[in-house]
């Protein structure tokens, strides 16, 4: 094993595999919902207010179960009107 592949192993090492092609970091995962919560108490919204003016089920990815995409991570953060800078500020992978 070169040191390349070796330091890209310990790295993916926070990921598993789900089904066949997708990646999940669950302590990922599990910040990013911590900070949407975070987010939607801080503006006095419940789930259903995120759903009803996004359609974003945001109650879904609160259980921390779900795979969070870029674009629907985007648009919950510019439905909170912070940046994904801003949002990933804490955030440690």
């Amino acid at each position: 094993m070169t040191y390349s592949s070796l330091i890209f192993h310990l790295r993916m090492s926070h990921f598993v595999f789900v089904g066949t092609e997708q990646l999940k970091n669950q302590e990922l995962i599990d910040q990013i919902v911590a900070k949407l919560k975070q987010l939607r108490t801080e503006h006095g919204l419940t789930q259903e207010d995120v759903y009803n003016d996004t359609g974003i089920h945001i109650a879904r990815i609160e259980t921390g179960k779900v795979n969070i995409s870029i674009s629907t991570l985007a648009a919950l953060a510019s439905y909170f009107n912070i940046s994904l800078e801003v949002f990933f500020q804490n955030i440690k992978d």
